[in-house]
């Protein structure tokens, strides 16, 4: 299914993104060329390859990525504002971001 300038024009209006009409068109060709390049992926044989379900040791073992989901004590209050920076009536204090 070939991309068209319409699908760039949804495509920016979910992300919240302004585009003009000919950033719209110049758009269109690049993003088609993108989605066919990752299409070539389709292509490719993976039924023996075995899904990634944790991460590799130095020596390229397999390692168990999972632990146990059990309840522990919190930090604290007293303890998780020790080293803060600026900590003001038990709280985290932050900069101001506009």
């Amino acid at each position: 299914m070939p991309i068209t300038e319409s699908d760039i024009a949804k495509i920016a209006e979910l992300a919240h993104l302004e585009i003009t009409p000919e950033e719209r068109r110049a758009f269109t060709p690049q993003i088609a060329e993108i989605v066919a390049y990752v299409e070539q992926l389709n292509e490719l044989d993976t039924s023996l390859i075995e899904p990634a379900t944790g991460g590799l040791t130095p020596e390229h073992e397999r390692a168990d990525a999972s632990r146990e989901d059990a309840v522990r004590p919190s930090l604290g209050q007293k303890l998780a504002l020790d080293q803060a920076p600026d900590p003001a009536s038990g709280h985290f204090r932050v900069p101001k971001v506009l």
